[in-house]
């Protein structure tokens, strides 16, 4: 049985460059290049028109100004005008059927062959500063479309004296005329067209098409195998808007391919911690079972600290579920009570054995008197956490005149207890400041994971606290816990009362 898949196969392209090889005229080449053509088509139309309506009056400037022409030499030589042959000959240069000259209000009919019965169409040629180009586009496309069997009368004023020069004539080699100019124009255009076509869409290949085909061949190659740092596109060392683009791309793909490299880390942690956790709970549970059986002998040593080991194994086997939690989810909902804040920071001495250190100051400077409203299992992690961090920070420096002091105070401020921690340790650098309290990304420690305090900071959270880091102030650093004070806390919601 074949795999579903297999029914399924997207349809096989040939890439080269980022553009399938089929890419006339669906591909963004070949519209490219059908959309130049017609543009360039419709710019060549838009300049035939008025050209064709030139050709049409110098035409018929032409034939009149030959005709006024004709008739001065006659008048000069002397000529008989009213003979058959120069009557003929003057007809036969304007391709007209009459030449009339009018003077001072009297017509004269210079030359005549045969007169049709009506004129179908009367055109006065102005001169060229004169020229009135709408009038003149209709006449022309009315005689491209209407001409050939028409008699039409042209007539202008005469330029070397007061007097009219008109031709009565078929427009039937004007028509001739204007239709060999069009298909002249039209082939030339054709080829202009296409030349420009070709050097517009070239440019427009070689300046957009190419890189963009560029960046998605890219894209496609690194969505296949996207934590390949070899599949990252190198971008051109160009600055218009294509290269910041691939710029851009190639910062996207950086940022991604991090992202999945955390995101396998976390996967690896989730397993290594599951399994882990499966063995370590077994562990505990036979070192819970010992405890137990300690906390029987009468020794007053062994009363003294069985309670503190219990808790320390129960609260380890919290610990382990915790871990898990926060890979799957988010921690567990507070369970509040009211606490003493000072009691909870000597458990946590307790728990560090901060007494055993003869290298460090324990100053523990919180009130008796300050309580908060809180989970105190939750909060003693915190408080852990973050000590333990400034512990193992204060001891990287191998100064023997190094003064290690670690110092826990507390006040009040704007409705909240902030807890102050403080050591003496390097501090915390500032490339390590802006992700401080993300998982894998905050630790300052070599082979920290920054899981400590992203946990701390979302148990925070669920507090309606916020944990954050003192500004720079050498030496070491300081980490403020802002919480609602007790008051705050357990304020009750005010009964809205209905006066009726």
């Amino acid at each position: 049985m074949k795999p579903e898949t297999d029914s399924k196969k997207l349809p096989e392209k040939t890439y080269s460059g980022g553009i399938a090889r089929k890419w006339l005229p669906s591909s963004l080449s070949g519209k490219v290049l059908l959309l130049t053509i017609l543009f360039v088509m419709i710019a060549e139309i838009l300049i035939f028109v008025p050209s064709v309506a030139n050709f049409r009056l110098t035409w018929l400037r032409q034939h009149l100004q030959l005709a006024e022409s004709v008739t001065q030499i006659f008048q000069r030589a002397s000529i008989n005008q009213n003979s058959v042959v120069e009557q003929n000959e003057l007809l036969q240069a304007t391709d007209a059927l009459a030449v009339v000259m009018r003077h001072e209000g009297a017509s004269r009919i210079l030359a005549m062959n045969s007169m049709p019965v009506s004129v179908d169409q009367q055109s006065h040629i102005y001169p060229v500063e004169q020229t009135r180009p709408l009038e003149s586009i209709v006449d022309a496309f009315d005689t491209l479309l209407f001409g050939g069997e028409r008699a039409i009368r042209v007539f202008k004023d005469l330029e070397q004296s007061n007097g009219m020069i008109e031709i009565v004539m078929m427009d039937s080699n004007l028509r001739q005329a204007m239709l060999t100019y069009a298909r002249n124009v039209m082939l030339i255009s054709l080829v202009i067209s296409l030349f420009t076509a070709v050097l517009v869409f070239l440019s427009l290949r070689w300046l957009l098409i190419r890189p963009m085909q560029n960046m998605s061949t890219n894209m496609l190659s690194f969505s296949q195998k996207p934590e390949d740092p070899n599949r990252i596109i190198e971008p051109r060392n160009s600055t218009d808007e294509l290269g910041l683009a691939e710029q851009q791309l190639a910062d996207m793909q950086r940022r991604l391919q991090q992202m999945l490299k955390e995101q396998k880390n976390l996967a690896d942690l989730g397993l290594a911690v599951s399994k882990i956790n499966h063995d370590l709970r077994n562990i505990l549970a036979s070192a819970q079972l010992f405890s137990d059986r300690l906390s029987s002998l009468p020794d007053p040593t062994v009363q003294r600290l069985s309670p503190k080991l219990i808790r320390t194994i129960d609260r380890a086997v919290d610990y382990t579920k915790a871990v898990l939690a926060y890979g799957k989810a988010s921690e567990a909902t507070p369970d509040k009570k009211l606490l003493s804040v000072f009691k909870l920071v000597e458990d946590v001495a307790d728990i560090l054995n901060v007494d055993q250190n003869i290298d460090l100051t324990w100053v523990n400077s919180v009130s008796p008197d300050v309580e908060l409203y809180a989970d105190s299992e939750q909060i003693f992690r915190v408080l852990v956490n973050i000590c333990r961090n400034a512990l193992q920070a204060m001891d990287q420096i191998s100064d023997e005149y190094h003064v290690q002091r670690l110092e826990i105070s507390s006040y009040q401020q704007s409705g909240m207890t902030v807890i102050s921690i403080s050591d003496t340790g390097p501090g915390v650098p500032e490339k390590a400041r802006e992700k401080l309290f993300q998982a894998f990304q905050g630790s300052t420690r070599p082979g920290g994971t920054g899981l400590g305090l992203a946990i701390a900071a979302e148990i925070v959270r669920a507090h309606d606290g916020v944990l954050s880091l003192a500004p720079a102030d050498p030496p070491g650093s300081t980490f403020l816990i802002s919480l609602p004070d007790h008051q705050s806390a357990t304020r009750p919601v005010p009964q809205l009362k209905i006066v009726g």
